[in-house]
């Protein structure tokens, strides 16, 4: 699933094209997760955000229309009206005369129209910090880690102690931190480097264009580089980039999870 470097780097690949831009037509799927996108139909594009893993694009009503990629979502732009494609689970038809189309293989996307304050979506409105702001700290990362028994890894996964991290930027950051991800609990010393190490795989995943394993695609059609740069996910049985002992593959709460057990212990 795309994660928050997968997102933002969509955004910012989606910014220039709607900004300013009118929707003029525009049709979906007539399934509830897809039909609200000929709601925006007449409106204008004022912004292009981002929240955790949630496009936002902002409307001259002050409405927002969000997008969830889910699974396989792909934004793609077309000159004029696009070949049939029985995955376009919505497109839109902008007052330049291209198309904007939300490719869907397995229909795990959503698209909703909500008003301003977010709060039409229960999900969005309960996301927790941004990792690029000022308001998430070491301090408020180990708070809220010790509040719960949840492993750690599954309460980084369930979006309420940081927004936008998934299996694969998780994984990275707890490697990096040395922070086993079965831990019901962490130190602060622990909480600050994890916090580093969530901020910097992230960062360094939206730098090259986020992480393509099978779906994620740009805007403009392209793979995501960030693939070739990991450290720990998906290299289960692979030396340790740091200390050469074999990486090691289990489950934790239902996901694949990969650590080194010489350099992660509890």
């Amino acid at each position: 699933m795309p994660e928050l470097p997968e997102v933002e780097t969509v955004r910012r690949g989606l910014e220039p094209v709607l900004l300013g831009r009118r929707f003029v037509d525009g049709g979906a799927h007539p399934s509830a997760k897809f039909n609200a996108a000929t709601s925006v139909i007449d409106r204008t594009v004022r912004s292009v955000d981002r929240r955790g893993k949630y496009l936002l694009i902002g409307l001259d009503d002050g409405r927002r229309l969000v997008v969830h990629l889910g699974m396989t979502g792909q934004f793609q732009v077309h000159e004029g009206e696009p070949a049939a494609d029985p995955h376009v689970r919505a497109w839109w038809l902008l007052d330049d005369g291209r198309t904007l189309a939300f490719r869907d293989v397995r229909r795990f996307g959503r698209i909703a129209v909500i008003d301003q304050d977010l709060t039409g979506l229960p999900t969005l409105a309960a996301l927790g910090p941004e990792p690029f702001d000022e308001g998430f700290t070491a301090e408020g990362l180990w708070r809220d880690v010790n509040r719960s028994t949840a492993r750690v890894k599954t309460q980084l996964l369930g979006q309420r102690v940081v927004a936008g991290v998934g299996n694969i930027y998780a994984d990275e950051a707890l490697w990096r931190a040395r922070v086993h991800p079965g831990s019901r609990r962490i130190t602060k010393p622990a909480a600050g480097r994890l916090r580093r190490a969530i901020i910097d795989v992230l960062a360094e995943g939206i730098e090259h264009g986020g992480t393509t394993l099978r779906d994620y695609r740009t805007v403009e059609g392209g793979e995501g580089g960030n693939q070739h740069r990991l450290d720990c996910y998906g290299r289960s049985g692979l030396p340790c980039p740091r200390c050469g002992t074999t990486l090691r593959r289990s489950v934790i709460d239902g996901r694949g999870t990969t650590r080194c057990p010489t350099c992660q212990r509890r």
